[in-house]
């Protein structure tokens, strides 16, 4: 089976989401994912669902500790409603420097909090399915008062699936294990995946009495790539900045590491704290932009996605600072499909 293809409404206004999710169904993708940086995930993937019919519309993800359990438990509820049971729930944690000082709100014990998320997430939503006193009493999140008045009108779909987002092997493993399936980050290459993400997830799926064929894992793949060579010289200038950005975090040295380059972090780092934002991708090889993106025209990419990925991903959205085209994510799709 091909790996399946989603589109990405990254960027798109609020008010053009409707028609840009319907186009992206009539291509034949087979879901639509909004990420959580400049706007509410929320709102577009309940635009996206109420402008089409088979479209799944996923988060990717919205910032689990920047909401209450609650919150979130009753946005899902309705967006699952609302698109009739295509809901993917992607959560993730963000780093604490953003959690802390641009949420307000606590941060400690990153997997561990997550872990008890997701599970004060079903409590909440069995109590409502099942009609039962909440009673979720954790170490990070307690769940005890539901009146009559605040139960949400009930349907009879399932609970969203919860695509837990992770790249340190720990929130790996969680996702394995109470979530449905893992969002794995963009900065990634297969050999950091084959040898630190798919163990961990596969050991978390054995902890929670499931298998990795019960799960989803879903991948982002950084894409360079564009109708004309000027265009893709462009984007592949877009993506050597982007990955270079992605290496100056130190929560992701250890996928630098898996292939020898962990000083470049360091390089990185030098150049942030000094502001040099435009000299970042200066740092970055061939072979390390190569690693962790897909680079050239629409058909190559294709093949590059096909022998790199096939067997990891069941599902990938194809990303890019600015955006993939239309024309060069159908032809993507196409060969992918093919």
């Amino acid at each position: 089976m091909a790996i399946m293809i989603d589109a990405v409404l990254d960027g798109v206004p609020l008010a053009d989401v409707g028609g840009t999710a319907a186009d992206a169904e009539r291509a034949g993708a087979a879901g639509a994912w909004i990420g959580e940086v400049n706007t509410d995930p929320f709102l577009t993937v309940a635009m996206a669902a109420e402008h089409t019919e088979r479209l799944q519309v996923g988060t990717s993800v919205a910032i689990a500790f920047a909401r209450s359990p609650m919150t979130v438990a009753m946005t899902a509820h309705e967006v699952q409603g609302l698109s009739d049971g295509r809901l993917l729930l992607g959560l993730g944690t963000q780093v604490k420097a953003h959690v802390t000082r641009r949420f307000s709100m606590p941060w400690s014990r990153p997997a561990a909090r997550m872990r008890e998320y997701v599970l004060a997430l079903h409590a909440i939503w069995d109590a409502w399915r099942e009609g039962t006193r909440l009673d979720f009493a954790g170490e990070f999140y307690t769940h005890t008062l539901m009146s009559p008045m605040f139960v949400p009108a009930p349907h009879s779909l399932d609970d969203p699936k919860i695509i837990v987002a992770g790249v340190g092997e720990r929130m790996v493993q969680v996702a394995g294990e109470v979530g449905d399936g893992l969002f794995v980050h963009p900065f990634s290459s297969p050999e950091y995946v084959a040898t630190h993400i798919l163990p961990s997830f596969e050991a978390g799926a054995k902890e929670g009495g499931r298998s990795r064929a019960d799960l989803i894992v879903a991948g982002a793949l950084l894409t360079a790539t564009g109708q004309t060579p000027e265009a893709i010289a462009a984007a592949t200038a877009d993506a050597r900045r982007q990955v270079a950005f992605y290496a100056s975090t130190p929560a992701y040295r250890a996928v630098l590491d898996t292939h020898g380059w962990g000083e470049v972090q360091d390089e990185v780092a030098t150049l942030v704290r000094a502001g040099r934002w435009n000299d970042l991708g200066s740092v970055l090889s061939d072979e390390m932009l190569h690693a962790f993106a897909l680079v050239g025209p629409p058909v190559e990419v294709a093949r590059q996605l096909h022998q790199r990925w096939d067997g990891v991903f069941d599902r990938v959205s194809l990303v890019a600072p600015n955006g993939v085209d239309p024309a060069s994510w159908k032809q993507i799709h196409d060969a992918v499909a093919a």
